[in-house]
């Protein structure tokens, strides 16, 4: 299953008043594992920067000025999100200025919704968690997820810090905690207590069997509930 987490940086808000994309950055899952692959590229819209949104990404066009217009990397982005389901935060407002690019590249190409699935992590955030905040910011307290360098937003750090985010969201824990004093009032952990990406080379996990005794000590106590109540399920499952 491979998957593409996804953010942008844009000239503006609105797509409809003819503001581009500066900025796109994706990280690459593969069956719910970062792989280290990613894309980053800023990109020179030929307009200006909204003052408010400068405010946010801190991208100035004076940084763009060298920077290629969007047709020239439009075939490698692409090539990186194909066929992959894309994971974005609010996916509506990405993947309509990602359309509008393409459309101005050739209105016949195909629009994102059709070269990949598409998967909003805040309307997922919201069916978990309704009626509280579901910011980016706000879900990296709940889950734990270390943002301390987020000062400015920025398309490839908002897609790494969403991949955390998205992973615990998804993976049927909002605490790795094992005392309720580390636990935040919704059920998250506190500020101190940070999910932290191990590498993804890193070398696998060394299995150490039980010994024949300790085997022995484990079957003798599967008689003693098997006695006591008359089935294992622990036994039951493995003989499926």
């Amino acid at each position: 299953m491979r998957q593409v987490v996804l953010d942008t940086e844009t000239t503006g808000l609105e797509v409809s008043q003819g503001h581009r994309i500066i900025e796109i950055g994706c990280v690459e899952l593969i069956n719910r594992r970062l792989t280290g692959r990613h894309y980053h590229q800023y990109i020179q819209p030929n307009r200006a920067i909204d003052e408010g949104a400068l405010a946010v990404h801190g991208i100035t066009p004076e940084f763009l000025a060298d920077k290629p217009v969007f047709a020239r990397v439009a075939d490698q982005f692409l090539d990186f999100i194909r066929d992959a389901e894309l994971i974005i935060h609010n996916a509506p407002f990405d993947v309509a200025f990602i359309d509008a690019e393409l459309k101005r590249l050739d209105p016949s190409l195909p629009l994102t919704a059709d070269r990949c699935k598409v998967t909003d992590s805040l309307v997922l955030a919201r069916a978990k968690h309704p009626g509280q905040r579901n910011s980016l910011d706000a879900l990296c307290q709940r889950y734990g997820v270390d943002n301390a360098s987020r000062t400015l937003h920025g398309a490839l750090l908002d897609a790494e810090i969403l991949a955390d985010v998205y992973l615990a969201m998804t993976g049927g824990q909002t605490s790795l905690g094992l005392h309720e004093d580390g636990a935040d009032q919704e059920g998250g952990m506190q500020t101190g207590s940070r999910i932290r990406r191990l590498d993804s080379d890193r070398p696998a996990l060394r299995v150490i069997p039980a010994s024949e005794p300790e085997v022995a000590r484990h079957e003798e106590r599967l008689d003693i509930i098997e006695k006591a109540s008359g089935k294992v399920l622990w036994r039951s499952s493995m003989v499926e």
